[in-house]
C-alpha cells in the first residue's frame, strides 16, 4: 500500500469530507485509524474479511485474541448478535454510547476471522463523536481492537497511532487525546452471571447498581492465563513498554522505600530507571526519571495518563521501569490489571 494519510481533525466538530473519505477506505476493504473515548483503534469493515486477517497482520496480533466490533447504536445490534438477554438491553441503556463491550452469541454472518473462531462476539458502542459519525456513515459494523503494535502501550493520542502503524494502514484520524485512557471493560452475558472478562472505564462498583452487590463475577486474571482468550486483553503480556516494568504492591510507603532503594542499586550499575507513582511522593524521589500518575484518590487521572507515560518512558530512554501499584477499587482496577498485564509477570508484593 501507500503512504498512510494522517488527518488532524476536530474532535468536537469533525470534519465531513475526511469522515467520508475514511468511511469509504472501510467498506472497500482498507484500514482506518480512528480515535474512541477510551484509546484509539484500527477499523476494518467486519465484511470484508481479508481487511481483518490485515489487521492481525498488521499488529502482529495472535490469531486466536478475538477482535471488538464497533456500533454506531444500539438499534444495530442484532445485525451482530444472535440473541440479546434482556440484561444487554438494560446496560446499553444505561452504559452506551460508552466504555463498555458486551461478549454475546454470534450471528453466523459474524467471520471467524472477528471472533478468532468463538461462537460469540464482543461489541459494544463508542462515546466519541468522530468514531459515532465514521461508523454511521461506513454502514457496516466495525471490527476495531487497540491502534498499536501487539504488546505495546494502547495508543491514546494520535502520534502514538503513527510511531507505530504509520506506513502500514489507509488513515489515521488524529482527533487529539482520547478521555477514559484505558480500554473498554469487557462483560461476558453468555453464561448464568454476568462475568468481567476485562476491567475498564465501567468499574465493577457501576455494573453492581445494575446487577447488585455480588451479582457479577470477577475471576483471578491470573486463572485466566491459560486457554483460550475469550476476549481482548486476557492471555498474553499486554500494554509493555520497552523496558522491563516491576509492578510493586504494598502499602504505599513500604512501595516507595522499596522502589527507592531499587533505584540505588540501578543508580550505582549505572541503568537509568523511571518510576510511576502518585504526586503525593513526587519528592521522595529525587533520583532517577518520575511520572505522575497523579493524586492516588484520583484513578481516573492515571488511567488517563498510564499508556502515554508508558511510552514516554521509551522515549526517555529507561532502561528499568518500577512502577506504584494502584487500589484495586473503581477505575483502579483497571489501572492495575494494564500493569500487571505489562509487568509481564514482574510483581513484587512488599510487606
Amino acid at each position: 500500500m501507500g503512504k498512510t494519510r494522517i488527518i488532524k481533525i476536530d474532535a468536537e466538530k469533525p470534519e465531513e469530507v475526511y469522515l467520508r473519505e475514511a468511511a469509504a477506505i472501510l467498506r472497500e476493504g482498507g484500514l482506518v485509524a480512528f480515535p474512541t473515548e477510551t484509546v484509539y483503534g484500527l477499523g476494518a469493515a467486519v465484511t470484508r474479511p481479508q481487511a481483518i486477517q490485515r489487521v492481525y497482520a498488521v499488529k502482529g496480533r495472535p490469531a486466536d485474541n478475538p477482535l471488538i466490533v464497533h456500533l454506531d447504536s444500539y438499534r444495530r445490534l442484532p445485525a451482530v448478535a444472535a440473541e440479546i438477554p434482556p440484561a444487554a438491553r438494560v446496560l446499553a441503556e444505561k452504559f452506551w454510547p460508552g466504555p463498555l463491550t458486551m461478549v454475546l452469541p454470534k450471528k453466523a454472518t459474524i467471520p471467524a476471522e472477528v471472533s478468532a473462531g468463538l461462537p460469540t462476539v464482543a461489541v459494544r458502542v463508542p462515546d466519541h463523536l468522530v468514531a459515532l459519525r465514521l461508523l454511521e456513515l461506513a454502514g457496516v459494523p466495525v471490527a476495531a481492537p487497540s491502534a498499536n503494535l501487539s504488546g505495546r502501550p494502547s495508543p491514546t493520542l494520535g502520534r502514538h497511532v503513527a510511531e507505530d502503524l504509520d506506513g502500514l494502514v489507509e488513515m489515521i484520524l488524529d482527533a487529539g487525546p482520547t478521555g477514559v485512557g484505558v480500554e473498554s471493560t469487557v462483560l461476558d452475558l453468555t453464561g448464568p452471571t454476568p462475568r468481567i472478562l476485562r476491567p475498564g472505564g465501567v468499574t465493577r462498583e457501576m455494573l453492581e447498581e445494575v446487577f447488585g452487590v455480588g451479582g457479577v463475577e470477577e475471576p483471578d486474571p491470573a486463572l485466566m492465563e491459560s486457554g483460550r482468550p475469550l476476549a481482548p486483553g486476557m492471555k498474553y503480556r499486554h500494554y509493555a513498554p520497552k523496558a522491563p516494568l516491576y509492578l510493586i504492591v504494598g502499602e504505599p510507603a513500604r512501595v516507595n522505600r522499596y522502589i527507592k532503594e531499587r533505584l540505588a542499586v540501578e543508580g550505582k550499575a549505572r541503568r537509568k530507571s523511571a518510576v510511576l507513582a502518585y504526586e503525593e511522593d513526587r519528592d521522595y524521589f529525587p533520583e532517577g526519571l518520575f511520572f505522575s500518575l497523579g493524586e492516588r484518590n484520583k484513578p481516573e487521572e492515571a488511567a488517563e495518563r498510564l499508556f502515554s507515560l508508558l511510552r514516554a518512558c521509551d522515549e526517555a530512554g529507561a532502561e528499568s521501569i518500577y512502577a506504584a501499584a494502584p487500589s484495586r477499587t473503581g477505575l483502579g482496577r483497571a489501572v492495575f490489571n494494564r500493569l500487571w498485564k505489562a509487568a509481564g509477570g514482574n510483581v513484587v508484593e512488599v510487606g
